[in-house]
């Protein structure tokens, strides 16, 4: 059976691989290589000169990846007709579609799967109020249109994966049938970690520097790092000793200078993109987590922040609130709340939401969810008079 999947994702190429930043790893495409015979992604692309150090090679057997032209901005607006032709000839030689949204490409391969009744599942990973209404003028002006549109797709999906439990369902709820699946695949968890750091935090002295670490995009305003850089300054006005350690792409100008107008340049870290394989290293030597984000899913570092006993603290919304404790949680921008709960936090509630956070993490563990997918996986093909195998 062949799978069409349709999404906004940037892939790298250099020479004939493909790479990845993001959430498309090689092992979230063997997802689909398992219960689909092949797979064609049609996704934007970048061409660079040189092999990327900080990215993930996809390349995959039976995964095929097209080429659509970025359309999103105003000024390659034109570019979308010759797009809507690419998603149109790949939908008509597809036996069924599985588009992620909120996605332009996504929400253009469900309208042509509509029209030539080509069977598609849906990926629900987020909320366009959220994202749209956090990120600029323009995007406040176009965020009731994309929530409606968004509403009335899901509706009427006959099938959906949603990445949380509650949240998004609830906003954006279908009639057809749906799971609720997150996409974070963490590793079998082993006890060692949690007793490292059970011990890593009976071991911090009282004069030690504490060193909060967020994995986002720094480019992106609504991931709100601005407003940590802000609390971490006035904490350590008062005597504390906060570091902030940032991890993710993008030009880091704008957070650079507030944290330089707030005195504190010397005590936020910009580590850049990491390979994956080396984010669990640097989550194993922060002491607290943070999602300051103003719109988000189903964050997966806050989910691999936990795997490795990490205390944490998140913002109230989309689909944190499922994964941490009403205590632990602000309201997004609120840099008042954060400074509370950082000033709050001692070595008895971080032993505490220490194995907390590891046992809550257990409830991602890989296994557990490839068999929750593939089951919803192949309902749809069976549905659809393929087999599965």
């Amino acid at each position: 059976m062949k799978l069409l999947y349709a999404h906004d994702n940037k892939f790298y190429k250099f020479k004939d691989d493909y790479y990845s930043n993001g959430s498309f790893s090689k092992e979230v495409l063997l997802r689909y290589t398992n219960a689909f015979e092949k797979v064609k992604f049609v996704s934007r692309q970048v061409a660079i000169k040189d092999k990327p150090e900080k990215m993930t090679i996809v390349n995959t057997e039976n995964v095929e990846f097209i080429k659509i032209p970025d359309f999103h901005s105003l000024r390659n607006y034109y570019k979308k007709k010759e797009a809507k032709k690419i998603i149109q000839n790949e939908i008509i030689n597809s036996d069924c579609v599985i588009a992620r949204l909120p996605s332009l490409i996504g929400n253009l391969a469900i309208g042509y799967a509509k029209k030539y009744n080509v069977p598609y599942l849906i990926e629900i990973v987020g909320c366009p109020w959220d994202s749209l209404w956090n990120y600029s003028l323009k995007g406040k002006i176009i965020a009731p249109y994309m929530y409606f549109a968004m509403k009335i797709v899901v509706k009427n999906a006959p099938f959906a994966i949603y990445v949380t439990n509650e949240f998004l369902q609830h906003r954006y709820p279908c009639k057809g049938k749906s799971i609720g699946c997150s996409d974070v695949s963490l590793p079998m968890q082993d006890e060692s970690i949690l007793k490292n750091r059970i011990r890593k935090i009976k071991n911090m002295a009282d004069n030690k520097t504490i060193v909060i670490g967020t994995i986002a995009a720094v480019n992106v305003r609504y991931k709100g790092q601005e407003y940590v850089i802000k609390a971490v300054s006035k904490l350590n006005k008062e005597g504390y000793n906060f570091e902030y350690h940032l991890v993710g792409g993008g030009d880091n100008s704008y957070l650079k200078s507030v944290a330089e107008k707030y005195g504190v340049l010397e005590k936020v870290k910009f580590l850049g993109t990491l390979p994956h394989k080396m984010v669990f290293e640097y989550l194993d030597n922060i002491d607290i987590y943070i999602q300051p984000s103003k719109t988000e899913g189903l964050p997966r570092a806050l989910v691999e922040a936990m795997s490795r006993g990490c205390p944490a603290l998140g913002s109230k919304i989309g689909g944190i609130p499922e994964l941490l404790k009403e205590e632990f949680l602000f309201h997004n921008g609120s840099i008042s709340e954060i400074y509370k709960l950082l000033k709050s936090i001692n070595k008895e509630i971080m032993l505490k939401e220490a194995k907390r956070n590891f046992e809550k993490a257990q409830n991602y563990d890989k296994k557990l969810l490839d068999k929750k997918r593939d089951n919803f996986y192949k309902k749809f093909i069976e549905s659809i008079g393929g087999k599965y195998d």
